[in-house]
């Protein structure tokens, strides 16, 4: 299937999946949920979703359901699959949205998901028991503000980075706040030719009276 099954304005943001291996009951039930919602909500209700702490509304396909005390009563189940998925492609959609020079608020202005292609698989060593591997199709349209020239639209951090980032700059700040250490004066160490040149003036001053005279004496001795 080429292009997109609904009216696509000129102005907008999409994205698609292609063989998704998820079931496109559950897929449609969510994408029902999430049609001409704001893309902030839904981020954070597919972020639940996906974790299995909120169920999803089911509408059409339903039969031998339970009841949902979170809904009021109503039908519904956890598909934590097809969640995930269509999380995916939202969060690609409000890129592709960005990169045009589209801004927030984002709006869901079309969102469904249909059956693509079934895959038959044989069972093996010659049994005659045959499966089908159902494969699915996601798309979404966003519309959004306009961003005018010049300013670049940044996505918002999460707030653990922005915690981490918090906790650098206080260690940053106490460090600098540390005075720095007081560094002595170092003594001239003693170079060994001081030390040499006194040694040597003090075996002069040991020498004995008369000393250099003992040659001449000898001298003289041997000419007797």
């Amino acid at each position: 299937m080429k292009g997109y099954s609904s009216e696509i304005p000129e102005r907008c943001a999409k994205a698609r999946l292609e063989g998704v291996n998820a079931s496109y009951k559950d897929l449609a039930e969510v994408c029902g949920v999430l049609r001409n919602k704001k893309a902030d909500w839904a981020l954070d209700f597919l972020d639940k979703a996906a974790a299995g702490e909120v169920p999803v509304l089911y509408r059409r396909h339903n039969t031998k359901l339970g009841h949902r005390r979170e809904l009021g009563g109503k039908k519904g189940r956890y598909p934590q699959k097809a969640a995930g998925f269509i999380l995916k492609a939202l969060k690609s959609a409000m890129a592709n949205g960005k990169v045009i020079g589209l801004g927030d608020p984002f709006v869901i202005t079309a969102i469904s998901a249909n059956k693509k292609q079934v895959f038959p698989r044989m069972a093996p060593k010659g049994r005659t028991a045959r499966s089908y591997l159902v494969t699915s199709r996601v798309e979404i349209v966003l519309t959004g503000s306009e961003v005018p020239k010049g300013v670049t639209v940044t996505p918002a951090k999460k707030k653990e980075e922005a915690k981490k980032e918090e906790a650098k700059k206080a260690e940053a700040k106490k460090e600098d706040a540390k005075p720095a250490p007081e560094i002595g004066k170092a003594e001239a160490p003693k170079t060994p030719v001081a030390e040499t040149v006194k040694e040597h003036k003090h075996e002069v001053e040991k020498t004995p009276e008369g000393a250099g005279d003992k040659p001449h004496q000898h001298a003289e001795h041997n000419k007797r």
